[in-house]
């Protein structure tokens, strides 16, 4: 059963609309139907509040974006046991989520079958954005059948190829709404991956481009060859960050800022590990929980700060641990990997946390984040200052050296939405 979050309107009795606004004007008989000059009604939760995805693609979607390696149970074994993955998607569609993150090599290749066949079964295809990727080595769990296997991996024009024509396959549509660049091989040139995904526009198989787990160098040099030459740069970035892993925050999340790039994170609750201290005491006992992700002791301290909050703010710490991310810049779409329905419908409540500036330094407080050589020499340089997304010139302490200057701020993000 599919559970859309609107109920479709009826088709009007005339084809065309125009006929009906002058047969009702004409007369005191108001229109059956004025749907289309009527406000749309308010969407069922938070996640029906639907955003632009960046500023260089248009497309709206839900704030949050369903994690595809929750759909399948192929690789149950590293990232748990999941109910059924027909459940958990009209969970979502429910709620008025329409944005899903899956790749061609996810639960070999289940996710993004099962994506296709949920969506054919719904009728829904053109309401959702799925984004896929390409790089991974997705034909490698069959390797007895397909021995040679260095053309199905990695960033070149043929990977790119084969990998896009099965995804389309499997996903049983004729597009895709986000393809991205999975990671970067280091062997390909920006020139062959730039052309190669600008022709998939063009033929319409791929509506936008992403890029995941890529240097920061890279991500600018292919963006400059796109532009100079008249071809699609990246619209968006996916990388891993969550409170205890900021390491994006250093160079990726600037670079997105001044790119027109969204930021996706993936592992948004940490793999997992952003638990409350109940949660980490059941995590223990729990046969199925996730063994790809081991336990630090960082996660272990970010939790704890987070609790503090979701305690004061009566709501959970992956809602505290969302809300952090959405607060750190505008365009953020955290993935969010989930297992049984109730953790779907626990999603929209990351969407109406109002997070502190008292709050989000207790965060930072909790574990010391070293943005590393050259931001520590221009922001800390007399080691009096932590490094955060707040920082703008007017911070740079080589400045300081010589003069003070005023610099506007940056663009904030989105405000929290009351429920």
């Amino acid at each position: 059963m599919c559970l859309g979050p609107f109920v479709p309107a009826t088709p009007l009795p005339c084809p065309s609309v125009y006929c009906q606004l002058e047969s009702s004007f004409g007369t005191s008989r108001p229109l059956e139907r004025m749907s289309l000059f009527q406000t749309a009604p308010k969407p069922k939760t938070l996640l029906g509040y639907h955003r632009i995805l960046s500023p260089t693609a248009s497309v709206k979607v839900s704030p949050l974006c369903l994690g595809g390696i929750s759909i399948g149970q192929s690789w149950s074994v590293y990232f748990g046991k999941n109910e059924d993955p027909f459940a958990l998607l009209d969970a979502f569609f429910s709620l008025g989520g329409n944005f899903i993150d899956t790749s061609n090599v996810y639960n070999s290749e289940d996710s993004e079958r099962l994506i296709g066949e949920w969506m054919e079964k719904c009728g829904n295809r053109d309401q959702m954005v799925i984004a896929t990727k390409y790089s991974a080595g997705y034909q490698a769990y069959k390797r007895d059948q397909v021995p040679m296997q260095s053309n199905f991996t990695g960033n070149s024009a043929k990977s790119m190829h084969v990998s896009v024509r099965d995804s389309l396959k499997k996903l049983r549509t004729d597009y895709i709404d986000l393809l991205y660049l999975h990671w970067w091989d280091f062997a390909t040139s920006v020139e062959e991956v730039m052309t190669g995904l600008h022709a998939l526009v063009m033929a319409r198989q791929v509506l936008y481009l992403g890029v995941s787990d890529t240097p920061a160098w890279v991500v600018v040099k292919a963006n400059s060859f796109a532009r100079q030459h008249g071809l699609t740069p990246f619209s968006v970035y996916q990388g891993r960050w969550n409170a205890a892993y900021r390491d994006m925050e250093a160079e990726i999340i600037p670079m997105c800022e001044d790119q027109g790039m969204a930021i996706i994170p993936w592992a948004a609750l940490g793999g997992g590990q952003l638990l409350s201290a109940e949660q980490r005491k059941q995590r223990e006992k729990d046969l199925d929980a996730r063994k790809g992700y081991g336990l630090r002791e960082a996660d272990v301290q970010v939790s704890e700060a987070l609790e503090k909050i979701a305690n004061r703010e009566d709501t959970t710490v992956q809602a505290i641990a969302l809300a952090y991310l959405f607060h750190q810049s505008p365009y953020v779409f955290p993935i969010v990997g989930v297992q049984t329905v109730e953790h779907v419908h626990a999603m929209p409540a990351a969407l109406k946390v109002r997070l502190s500036k008292e709050d989000i330094d207790a965060i930072h407080s909790a574990v010391e984040f070293n943005p590393l050589f050259p931001m520590s020499f221009l922001y800390n340089y007399w080691h009096d200052q932590k490094y955060d997304l707040s920082l703008i010139p007017t911070h740079n302490q080589q400045y300081q050296m010589a003069a003070w200057i005023d610099a506007p701020p940056k663009q904030p993000p989105y405000q929290p939405r009351e429920s």
